[in-house]
């Protein structure tokens, strides 16, 4: 088919052979953008036939656009390399009836995995991503964290993408850290600006609707877990803001 797989990488070892496979199913090239990893990504990913291009981490959003221009389809599929299409998502594309319609971004849903625990409750799911696109008329955003792809047309699908994010609670929290500071930095650079009560409103908010509003509470434990997770990151994330502010005050 005419489409392009475009993942980027750093240190993705475990992940990568599986995700190019997968890729390989329904595209006629994969595209890796690898970020100067210190682990065999590189080498797995030439033994599976996949293009490899190092280039130093730009941000989220800039290393993908710069994946664009070494894809030679219109039709990319954007896959981190801890993602795999579910079935659903794959028959989706193999159908090809994105062709015959008026859509330039598709979104799918996210299975988020910590381990092998399937994390769908607190707000968690459904985590919408986009994720296929034709780039003639669609492209990543410029953020360097979260970034989103615009279009002139987007859909929201019903199928899936089955995101093997967390191989522990450790490497989720770490992750969740960075990800907390990185946001911090690309809003300031923005200017967005905050007061000292922004951190508290965000997290109690985030609380309040992962818990109750997304229904944390009926999944016991685990519900509450991740329900304060989200409240914790969304506190330090404007608290990291915070603190950029008054130190370049």
């Amino acid at each position: 088919m005419e489409i392009s797989g475009l993942v980027i990488t750093y240190n993705e070892e475990k992940n990568i052979g599986k995700c190019i496979d997968a890729l390989f199913r329904i595209c006629d090239e994969v595209i890796v953008i690898d970020s100067l990893s210190a682990d065999n990504t590189v080498k797995i990913a030439e033994e599976k036939g996949a293009k490899v291009i190092s280039q130093m981490f730009l941000g989220d959003g800039p290393q993908r656009i710069h994946g664009l221009q070494y894809c030679k389809n219109d039709w990319i599929l954007n896959l981190d390399a801890d993602e795999i299409l579910a079935q659903d998502a794959e028959n989706f594309i193999m159908s090809r009836k994105y062709e015959n319609q008026d859509f330039d971004v598709f979104t799918f849903r996210l299975y988020n995995y910590l381990g092998g625990k399937k994390i769908d409750f607190a707000g968690w799911y459904p985590d919408k991503t986009a994720r296929f696109f034709n780039k003639k008329t669609a492209s990543p955003s410029k953020d360097r964290v979260h970034q989103k792809v615009s279009g002139n047309n987007k859909a929201h699908l019903k199928v899936h993408i089955n995101h093997y994010a967390w191989e522990s609670f450790d490497q989720f929290i770490n992750k969740k850290n960075l990800y907390s500071t990185w946001h911090a930095q690309q809003l300031y650079e923005q200017g967005k600006r905050v007061n000292s009560f922004k951190p508290i409103l965000n997290g109690t908010v985030a609380f309040v609707r992962c818990y109750f509003f997304k229904k944390g509470f009926v999944n016991g434990l685990d519900g509450l877990t991740f329900s304060m997770i989200q409240a914790f990151f969304s506190y330090m994330k404007y608290a990291k803001l915070l603190k950029l502010q008054r130190k370049n005050k």
